[in-house]
């Protein structure tokens, strides 16, 4: 299986964690969210405070303990939603840092755990020797795991759905092909183009400020989401998500986030994926004219 990313849902005052880790967050009041503590979260949410896209991401209130835990206390995005439709994209090309791939080479480990995950999804993924050994190294199995979903084609992937009706469906691992995606869209805002629209709007000006912010520009943005939530009463909005792999940048180092991931370029494609959904959208629009 894939290994989903948090993704967190408050319905009626109850919090129910659909995938990710269990524990990790906690209600709090004033329609506030306790996560638990990651500091690479807490200084990217701090530096995100002074940052044009300020707007685009939870507010941020600073530690917090309660029973002896650390908790990162933000804003709670879904508490002005009435019975809230909610989908988790994960963002850029991998969702791994290129410290962790360096990490795991120089420390060669067989995983037998990752080499049955491998075949659980395609049992004819590993090679004759994996096969023999009945396990793979950790790099191969973390590349591996790209190429399976739309992470690896489109730049983003579906980590998971939560309808209002109660649904959930966090099975988008196959979820590879622009065809797929959108059936996966259409099912989530059920055909609704006043919606629709809204979610592009919102995505387009978070575009043009993340191509002008200082923070996008001098971080190194991997397993960060976008969390896209709308109600029956038509209100829609994103806000990016997640940033316990935001890490920053040697300076000079900058990234365009656009430029091919190559190992030492730090690039995350993360606008490479968002101008893929941002044209998915576009194209489910039937009276949208064709745009640049």
């Amino acid at each position: 299986m894939v290994h989903w990313s948090p993704f967190v849902v408050s319905f009626k005052k109850r919090w129910v964690q659909l995938a990710g880790h269990a524990g990790s967050f906690q209600a709090g009041e004033y329609g506030r969210l306790l996560k638990r503590y990651c500091e690479c979260e807490q200084l990217s949410l701090q530096a995100l405070m002074g940052d044009v896209l300020r707007p685009f991401v939870p507010g941020y209130y600073g530690v917090v303990q309660r029973d002896e835990q650390d908790y990162n206390l933000m804003e709670d995005l879904l508490a002005d939603f009435d019975s809230p439709s909610i989908m988790d994209c994960k963002m850029g090309s991998r969702t791994y840092l290129e410290e962790e791939l360096v990490k795991a080479r120089e420390r060669p480990r067989l995983r037998k755990d990752m080499y049955e995950k491998m075949v659980e999804v395609d049992p004819l993924a590993p090679s004759q020797e994996e096969h023999s050994q009945q396990a793979v190294l950790k790099p191969r199995y973390m590349q591996w795991r790209e190429t399976l979903s739309s992470t690896a084609t489109l730049g983003f992937r579906i980590e998971g759905i939560k309808k209002a009706d109660g649904t959930c469906n966090t099975n988008f691992k196959k979820t590879k092909d622009q065809e797929q995606v959108m059936k996966a869209l259409e099912d989530f805002v059920d055909g609704n183009m006043q919606i629709l629209r809204a979610y592009l709007q919102r995505l387009e000006e978070m575009r043009l400020v993340l191509e002008t912010s200082e923070f996008f520009r001098t971080h190194e943005v991997v397993g960060s989401s976008l969390l896209f939530v709308h109600d029956a009463s038509g209100r829609a909005r994103v806000w990016m998500i997640d940033f316990g792999k935001t890490v920053p940048l040697p300076p000079p180092l900058t990234l365009d986030h656009r430029t091919p991931w190559q190992e030492g370029n730090r690039e995350d494609g993360y606008l490479w994926g968002l101008d893929n959904l941002i044209h998915i959208f576009r194209a489910m629009l039937p009276s949208s004219a064709p745009k640049p």
